[in-house]
């Protein structure tokens, strides 16, 4: 049995030792940790919400550039901006809601709606002004050259 009043970063429980409900504990411990979370994660005003949304991001880092592919479904590329320095990559845009209906005095939606952005920070300087974007099928993928001096070449070293 558990005490009902809620400490911040401790609670209190009541030792069985001779009665252990394993799946009742994993319940808890996921419930602490969405709280942890639901803390963490800041929405666009201000307000804590575990519905903010912060796209996944994938980056690979060639001898001649920095290759970064972002998954933003459910957008189209009017609605996404994207700046790029020589040291990060910032992406930003809004996901609109659509017209919701209720039936029966009743309405579910799991879209997550509203403002997002993300700045990125690059392995090695770019050429800003050479990157190129393609957004195709909620993925957004970025060809950033690397700044001539960043380029990483390899040069054979004579032995004897």
């Amino acid at each position: 049995m558990a005490i009902t009043r809620w400490e911040p970063f401790q609670e209190i429980e009541r030792w069985e030792p001779f009665r252990w409900e394993p799946l009742r504990e994993i319940e808890h411990l996921q419930q602490r940790m969405n709280r942890l979370f639901e803390r963490m994660i800041p929405s666009g005003d201000g307000e804590v919400s575990a519905f903010t949304f912060i796209p996944s991001a994938e980056m690979e880092e060639t001898a001649d550039a920095v290759h970064l592919r972002l998954e933003i479904p459910g957008l189209e590329s009017k609605d996404l901006n994207v700046e790029v320095t020589e040291e990060s990559v910032s992406i930003s845009g809004e996901r609109k809601s659509e017209t919701k209906t209720e039936e029966k005095g009743m309405m579910r939606s799991e879209f997550r709606y509203g403002k997002f952005e993300r700045v990125i920070p690059l392995p090695a300087h770019v050429q800003n002004d050479k990157a190129k974007a393609d957004y195709k099928n909620g993925i957004l993928t970025l060809t950033l050259p690397k700044v001539e001096g960043e380029k990483k070449k390899a040069v054979k070293i004579n032995l004897g």
